[in-house]
This record gives C-alpha cells, sequence and structure tokens, in this order.
C-alpha cells in the first residue's frame, strides 16, 4: 500500500512541472470570469457541505468566501467543486479551481514537490479513530488485528501504518476514494476502525445510522495541519488568499466582529484601522480595494465568529477551540500583524 502511495505522490508531482510555471495572473482570471472557483470536499459537515438545495457552510467554504468578498466584495461570487482527495491536487494545478479549501493536511512533500503553496492553517488537527461503543475499547493500543476504513490519496493510511508499526499491531486497510464510500462501509460493518482527523471523525459521526452507538477514542496519532492551498507561481494571488485568513484571524484579536465592524472602522485603535483599510494601502499593495479586509468581515466575521458558527460547541459537531483558540487565550491561532 505504501509503495502505491508514493508511486501516485511522484505521477502527482510530475504534472505539477506545468503548475511551477503558472502564470501569475490567477487574479486577472478570477476577475475576468466575476467568481473565484473552490476546490471543496465531498460533504464534510462543519468544514465544507452542501444542504438539500446545493448551498454550501462550513470553515473551509467561509474561507472561500471571503477571498470572494475580498476580491468583488461580494462573499456570493464563489462557485464549488466537490472533490475527492484523489482528485484534489491535480483539480487545482490544472487550473480547474483557483484555490484548495478542503480539510487538505499540510506536509513537507505536498508543499516542495507538487507545484503548490499553503496559505496558512485554519485548523490544527490530528488524526484519530472511531470505533462502535459495543467494542468496548477504549484506547487506539487495542486496536491490533482490527480492520480500518479510511480514504485513499491521504496521509492518514501512512499515518496508521507508521502506528501500528511503532506499537507492534497488526491491522488490515479497507481504502476508499469517496468519502461517503467509507463512512457507508463503517456504518456497515465492513471493517471495525474508522480513522481520518477527528474533526472530520465528529463530523462524519452525524452520517451514521446510530451516532450516539460510536465513540472517538482519546488518541491523537500525527499532526495534521490543515488549510487552504494554491498554485506556485503566483504570489499575488497566494498573498490574498494568505491574508484574508490572517485577517480572520487578527480581527478576533483585536475584537473586531460583523456587529462592530463599522464602528470599528471609524474608531481610534490604529492597528483596526490599518487592518479595516481608513489607514494606510495595504490593499492596493496586493491588488485589492484597502477595504478588503472589512469585506470579508462583514461577510464571514472574524476567525472566532467562523469557527462557532461552523464547529463549535453550540453546532451538531460540538468541538472546542483547544489549539485552534487565539495565541493569547492558549491556543496556536496567530497572524502576522497589518503594518
Amino acid at each position: 500500500m505504501k509503495t502505491k502511495i508514493v508511486t501516485g505522490m511522484l505521477a502527482v508531482a510530475a504534472m505539477a512541472l506545468s503548475a511551477s510555471t503558472a502564470s501569475a495572473a490567477t487574479l486577472d482570471d478570477v476577475k475576468a470570469k466575476g467568481f473565484v472557483q473552490c476546490g471543496v470536499s465531498q460533504g464534510l459537515p462543519g468544514f465544507s457541505n452542501p444542504d438539500a438545495d446545493g448551498n454550501w457552510s462550513g470553515m473551509d467554504v467561509d474561507l472561500c468566501k471571503g477571498v470572494a468578498a475580498a476580491i468583488f466584495g461580494d462573499a456570493e461570487a464563489v462557485k464549488f467543486s466537490p472533490l475527492s482527495a484523489k482528485e484534489r491536487f491535480t483539480a487545482l494545478q490544472s487550473g480547474e479551481i483557483d484555490i484548495l479549501s478542503r480539510n487538505t493536511t499540510w506536509t513537507m512533500s505536498r508543499d516542495t514537490q507538487l507545484g503548490l503553496n499553503f496559505a496558512g492553517v485554519n485548523y490544527y488537527d490530528g488524526q484519530g479513530f472511531m470505533v462502535r461503543s459495543e467494542m468496548g475499547i477504549n484506547s487506539a493500543l487495542e486496536l491490533s488485528g482490527a480492520s480500518i476504513c479510511t480514504n485513499t490519496g491521504t496521509t492518514t493510511e501512512l499515518n496508521v501504518a507508521d502506528y501500528f508499526r511503532a506499537n507492534n499491531m497488526e491491522y488490515e486497510l479497507v481504502a476508499f476514494e469517496k468519502a461517503d464510500e467509507v463512512v457507508a462501509a463503517y456504518d456497515a460493518g465492513r471493517c471495525d476502525v474508522y480513522t481520518t482527523d477527528q474533526s472530520g471523525l465528529y463530523a462524519q459521526r452525524l452520517k451514521l445510522s446510530a451516532p450516539a452507538e460510536h465513540q472517538v477514542l482519546p488518541e491523537i496519532i500525527s499532526k495534521e495541519p490543515l488549510g487552504p492551498v494554491v498554485r506556485q507561481g503566483d504570489d499575488q494571488f497566494f498573498n490574498i488568499v494568505k491574508w484574508v485568513h490572517n485577517a480572520t484571524v487578527n480581527a478576533e484579536e483585536l475584537g473586531i466582529t460583523q456587529a462592530n465592524v463599522g464602528e470599528m472602522m471609524s474608531g481610534d485603535n490604529p492597528s483596526a484601522k490599518r487592518l479595516l483599510g481608513t489607514e494606510g494601502e495595504f490593499g492596493t499593495a496586493i491588488g485589492l480595494d484597502n477595504g478588503w479586509a472589512a469585506n470579508v468581515i462583514k461577510a464571514v466575521g472574524n476567525y472566532g465568529e467562523i469557527f462557532e458558527r461552523n464547529v463549535g460547541p453550540d453546532t451538531p459537531l460540538a468541538i472546542a477551540r483547544g489549539v485552534n483558540d487565539l495565541w493569547s487565550r492558549g491556543g496556536l491561532m496567530y497572524a502576522p500583524p497589518v503594518r
């Protein structure tokens, strides 16, 4: 299995040669067509998920809406392409999408071999395991001999191999291309364990026939920094996506919300005024109107609002901020300043 993954990565890397010479005109192309094309998951509640009418919502969706708001002043100037883990990088390299915002882990090989750039981390995650409560298992160290369902083309396969080898345990991998195929197989009893990022486990558990009968084990076996990805060779668009995320984090730290952004624009806080475009020329430096960040916050809110609305304690996922809280509150969320 590992050999197949490495071979696949090399094939994708070969396709990246054209991406490395990509035209530095993504912003012009986006403006010409009138919308941002955003690659998302095929349905992951809280991160990128369509409703019955095809309306997308989630943290990754809000990132793309924020980019649309920064460029057009309109968060709805965005279209979504649902992609499997296997398809996602090729779609970005080929120009089919402008941004990949799809629970994708930032790793060295992806950052250096595929002709892609990660624009930041919008969710710090880690891989975990889910089992049926009736199995009476309380630790991943009790999973020797288990059959494990997961997605192909992801880091989860390699992490499972490392974890089970390090702990001298046997396992059988049952892999599928599409996330819904993994969920359906686990729900049907075709495997004992479902593994993916812990956030994904909480999200996918909502799709099971009896969610309350399944538990997420406490172990986190990897670092999974998730974030948006763009093509290499276009620093301007890379900066736009990066600073849209940074703007939401800085806004939370400065106390700027959807409700008070207008008030803060005319306030006395110099950091807020620089961020919101009433002081300095920080928008024109990246090809945008100086009010770009104000448009982002008006459209999707600050990072805390995005988190709470999509995955926080008052949502079905009920995820605590934890490491995704601001650095000033013990978390890892920290953004460079606008100045």
